[in-house]
Order: structure tokens, then sequence, then C-alpha cells
């Protein structure tokens, strides 16, 4: 298992007040799971956000590490390493 490194997350606009208004905050972590977790427990009202009933990502919530989205890795439990950006990117819809 990897060590416990700081990461970069990116906040979203509509998210920020959450994080009292910063756009990007550092947590620690060795997974993405445990970066969301620290996110929260920083700045509480994340989980909700971002978390199912069951713990997984919401389907409305993209998650990015570097440039790569996690549902094509290993999702939650995706590594990440120090000096990585995680990124929170609401989904969007429209239409014609």
């Amino acid at each position: 298992m990897s060590a416990t490194a700081t990461i970069t997350v990116r906040i979203p606009t509509t998210l920020r007040p959450l994080s009292g208004g910063n756009s990007t905050v550092s947590v620690s972590g060795a997974t993405l799971r445990e970066v969301l977790q620290g996110l929260d427990q920083a700045h509480p009202g994340f989980a909700s956000k971002l978390f199912d009933g069951d713990g997984n990502l919401h389907k409305f919530v993209n998650v990015f590490v570097a440039d790569d989205d996690v549902r094509y890795l290993k999702g939650l439990d995706t590594e990440v390493s120090s000096g990585q950006t995680v990124s929170i990117v609401p989904a969007v819809a429209g239409g014609c």
C-alpha cells in the first residue's frame, strides 16, 4: 500500500461554500477514498454531496486523479501520490 500523500483537491464552484470558498484544498491520503474522507473531515458536508447511501460515488459526480477518470481506474481504491491533483467535476446535463 502507498504511503499517505498530500493531495490537492480542486473544488468546483458549486461546492466551494463547503470549503470556505476555497477553489483548492490540501488533503492527505493513500487512496482516493481516504482523500475524499479527509476532505469531508476537514470540511463537513462533502460526503453527502459525493457519496450515495452505499458509500459509492454518486453517478452525477465525476472524479479525476491527475487527468484520469477514476471510473476507468480503480474507483475509490485508486492510489494517489504526493503532488497529484484530484478534481471533482459535477456532471452537466443539457439538451437542445
